[in-house]
């Protein structure tokens, strides 16, 4: 069945359909339960099992890559995860395995049926090098109708419904049909209602682009996120001026303590200089454009294999942030208003 837009407008959506956004509670805005990563030339489907313990520190620290760390379709193991969150206090996932990432909507369902969890589903592709080949010919408007009738009818095949567009993905130099599929996001965007969030290139300039792109294509900037400002912006006047742009900040590593990052050239910030650098956003005067998560995307991560586990904020951060002077109403802004907002269909 096809919801039209008046059906979802004040609501938010999971995968078990539309919800009173005040159910929504504090909310993960980034994550992954049911992915794989793997670059598909080098995609295993008979590997299963998890990492060994022995390799631990070096999967940790992304010096050895093996399938069974970035793929991960056990729906149970996503189920147990899942269930840590509630434990802890947190109550709803923003869920952003999309197109390229073996995206699993059943298996959301199973997992939220199961644990009493609200999971938000995205939807669109993600970066070049994932995408199917056949993507490569599509039109701007193909992208649109494909992401506007996941958010309105179903997504991958099922009747299962996403609650935001994304996380549409970016590599770095920024390619034509990444563009082209996230003029479609925009599109769909203005057509459902929805949130957008983007996975920007890394490159300390990319998000900018992001910005001046999305200003020419009509996006809604208050309603538009972009993600892994914590692997991509280092210096506070890029920071301040994605935040006067009016875009949506969100800060999705945490628990990564390590300095050690594969992906480029970078020092990882740590968990405590994450909440320095919200804080400095916050005293500008954006409060309402933070949101945080983990990205859990390598099974290493979750706590059954001795990672931080998606509780980690939940347990460990936001009594850090406490600590460092956080008010309880700017962190219940962060982890509940402004996904509520952000979830809620306009």
């Amino acid at each position: 069945m096809r919801l039209t837009r008046d059906e979802m407008r004040g609501k938010a959506q999971t995968v078990l359909g539309l919800i009173d956004p005040a159910e929504l509670g504090p909310t993960l805005m980034h994550e992954h339960l049911l992915w794989d990563i793997t670059p598909p030339a080098l995609r295993d489907p008979g590997l299963r099992g998890g990492p060994k313990p022995e390799q631990w520190w070096d999967l940790l620290n992304a010096h050895v890559s093996d399938p069974r760390n970035t793929c991960q379709r056990d729906r149970a193991m996503a189920t147990r995860a899942t269930a840590e969150i509630v434990e802890a206090g947190g109550k709803s996932v923003v869920e952003l395995t999309i197109g390229g990432l073996v995206p699993d909507p059943e298996g959301l369902a199973e997992v939220a049926r199961a644990t009493g969890a609200h999971i938000v589903m995205g939807c669109g592709h993600y970066v070049h090098d994932y995408q199917d080949p056949a993507n490569h010919d599509r039109t701007v408007d193909s992208f649109a109708k494909e992401m506007i009738d996941q958010v309105q009818q179903g997504a991958w095949g099922t009747g299962v419904r996403a609650g935001i567009v994304g996380e549409i993905g970016c590599q770095w130099p920024w390619t034509d049909l990444e563009k082209r599929v996230l003029a479609g996001a925009v599109i769909a965007q203005q057509e459902t209602g929805a949130s957008l969030t983007i996975h920007p290139a890394r490159h300390q300039d990319h998000p900018w682009m992001l910005v001046e792109f999305l200003r020419e294509h009509g996006a809604n900037m208050q309603r538009t996120i972009i993600d892994h400002i914590d692997r991509t912006i280092f210096d506070d006047d890029r920071l301040f001026r994605l935040a006067d742009a009016g875009v949506i900040l969100e800060w999705d590593l945490f628990g990564q303590e390590s300095t050690y990052y594969a992906h480029s050239d970078i020092d990882m910030p740590n968990d405590g200089a994450r909440l320095r650098a919200i804080r400095r956003v916050i005293d500008r005067g954006h409060l309402d454009q933070v949101v945080i998560s983990h990205d859990i995307c390598h099974t290493i991560q979750f706590s059954e294999f001795g990672g931080h586990g998606y509780a980690h904020i939940q347990k460990k951060v936001l009594p850090h942030a406490r600590k460092r002077g956080y008010t309880e109403a700017e962190l219940d802004a962060i982890m509940v208003g402004n996904p509520r907002r952000l979830l809620t269909f306009i």
